[in-house]
């Protein structure tokens, strides 16, 4: 008698393995975890075109910053050291939820002194920001 024995037969597969589906997985979800936080952008600053559109601005909706070369600042026309600035864009940030900010500096002014003034308004939790250029003739 002939005995036939299982090795040759061919047998289907009824499941499907999903531990390398999970190890991918796991892989790649480290990977976005360990990359997200370098894409993030910690810089709120809202920087102006050089197009202009039309529209008119609420000038009483805009908080000038002017900053000169001698250390001097400006809430408008108001003087104010750097030591308050914070405490007097909380203020009026307070007073109108919905003003922003626009940055006047003078071209020589370092750009310490310019990240410490950015400083300041982020730390009045103002997130409308904006720095005035003059736009060059040609």
């Amino acid at each position: 008698m002939r005995r036939f024995s299982d090795k040759h037969s061919m047998h289907t597969l009824n499941e499907l393995n999903v531990t390398p589906l999970l190890d991918l997985a796991f892989v790649l979800l480290l990977i976005f975890m360990i990359t997200t936080p370098l894409m993030e952008n910690s810089t709120d600053l809202i920087l102006p075109t050089g197009k202009q559109d039309g529209q008119a601005v609420d000038p009483n909706s805009v908080i000038n910053l002017s900053l000169f070369r001698d250390d001097r600042i400006l809430i408008n026309t108001d003087p104010v050291a750097l030591a308050e600035l914070t405490t007097r864009l909380t203020q009026l940030h307070e007073a109108r939820p919905d003003a922003a900010v626009i940055v006047r500096s003078h071209k020589e002014l370092t750009v310490q002194r310019i990240m410490e003034v950015m400083d300041a308004v982020k730390a009045a939790k103002i997130t409308k920001v904006g720095l005035a250029k003059v736009t060059e003739s040609q």
